[in-house]
């Protein structure tokens, strides 16, 4: 089984079929947890072709940087805020998350979660959502970006992976995420100073 995929030299998305089925994509849920799980990951990979890998390769698949000193510049700085984010998480024991090498990774979750928050306001803009199982439909989004994530590896393996996989544990991949997304702490009433709530100033943006 491979997961979806950005190819920059083909300048493709692609998702094999068992990414568009239950337990992540469901047709018979509303659209919020939908979203919030496969549209991330739709935005993910999009994500990718404007990292600081798919920065890399034009639109032809050509292995040309695209960009001009000023938007690499720019784009450095607010990626080191992702960077310097995640290399405070704690792995397993005294390992730490290395940001460096997840960053193409932590950025892309963090792009592809903000794509598809906008997407889901811009199709139910017109509608009239319900609450469901007691979640509202915002909670519900982010319930839905959450079990995109479920996981339960051994302290080994994340060992291992701490310093071979370029994605960060399942469960940073989430939490690292929704600290920088403003919407997470109104739709679930977070207060100033509560876990995963950063303040404004501190959020990281990347575009």
């Amino acid at each position: 089984f491979r997961s979806a995929y950005f190819d920059p030299q083909l300048n493709d998305v692609n998702f094999p079929a068992g990414v568009l089925l239950p337990p992540l994509y469901d047709a018979k849920l509303d659209d919020a947890p939908n979203y919030g799980d496969t549209g991330g990951t739709i935005g993910h990979e999009l994500t990718h072709a404007f990292d600081d890998q798919g920065r890399l390769y034009d639109g032809d698949g050509n292995l040309r940087d695209w960009w001009g000193d000023w938007e690499a510049e720019r784009f450095e700085k607010r990626a080191q805020c992702i960077r310097n984010q995640y290399s405070q998480y704690v792995v397993v024991d005294e390992v730490m998350i290395n940001g460096a090498l997840t960053s193409g990774e932590d950025i892309a979750d963090l792009g592809g979660e903000l794509l598809a928050w906008m997407a889901w306001q811009e199709e139910t803009r017109s509608m009239q959502l319900a609450a469901a199982d007691g979640l509202a439909p915002e909670q519900r989004f982010f319930v839905g970006f959450a079990q995109w994530a479920c996981a339960n590896e051994r302290p080994e393996t994340l060992r291992m992976n701490a310093i071979v996989d370029p994605h960060s544990p399942p469960r940073d991949r989430i939490n690292g995420v929704v600290t920088n997304m403003p919407e997470f702490a109104q739709a679930f009433h977070c207060k100033p100073g509560q876990a995963l709530v950063k303040p404004p100033e501190r959020m990281c943006k990347i575009w």
